[in-house]
């Protein structure tokens, strides 16, 4: 199949024209870096909570700073899918994503045991290095010096308004 042909529902299958508008929906904003962001957020904002269990045996990994590692897994969560649909805070969000996985290192289980510290830091990373692309359709404006040549003469010179190739 050819990915710039129109997608028809008459031709395709359901799951076909679904997967080709999620592709479309996804070419245009920030995806891979809000899923990383994402992504990231979630062993940040577990592991203080989690208890791991070894036959009769619990080890908590709970610790005291419980409630910050939530705040900055909920907030790079958010930062996550505000990056899927607010394209324009992608430089606040990538920022702020590589900000809050830096403190994440101290105040959550080394950065939910630096899972959420790196995706974290790629999703920041990949949001400040994104830009939208311009349609095709578009054209740039000509700049007014296009019109004259590209060398003078004696008879080009009074053809360009007077100008010559000395100023």
């Amino acid at each position: 199949m050819n990915p710039q042909a129109p997608v028809r529902a008459a031709d395709d299958s359901w799951l076909t024209v679904v997967y080709y508008r999620f592709r479309a929906w996804r070419g245009v904003r920030p995806f891979w870096a809000g899923l990383f962001t994402l992504i990231g957020g979630v062993p940040i904002a577990y592991f203080p909570y989690a208890d791991l269990r070894l036959g009769n045996i619990t080890i908590a990994m709970a610790t005291t700073a419980g409630a910050g590692s939530l705040i900055i897994g909920v907030l790079l969560m958010t930062l996550g899918v505000a990056l899927w649909f607010q394209q324009g805070i992608r430089v606040f969000a990538g920022v702020a994503s590589i900000l809050l996985a830096l403190v994440s290192l101290p105040v959550s289980n080394l950065g939910g045991f630096f899972l959420g510290f790196l995706f974290s830091l790629i999703g920041g990373a990949l949001a400040l290095s994104w830009a939208p692309g311009k349609p095709e359709d578009a054209q740039e404006p000509q700049d007014a010096r296009d019109t004259e040549t590209a060398y003078a003469t004696e008879t080009t010179a009074h053809a360009d308004g007077g100008r010559n190739s000395a100023g």
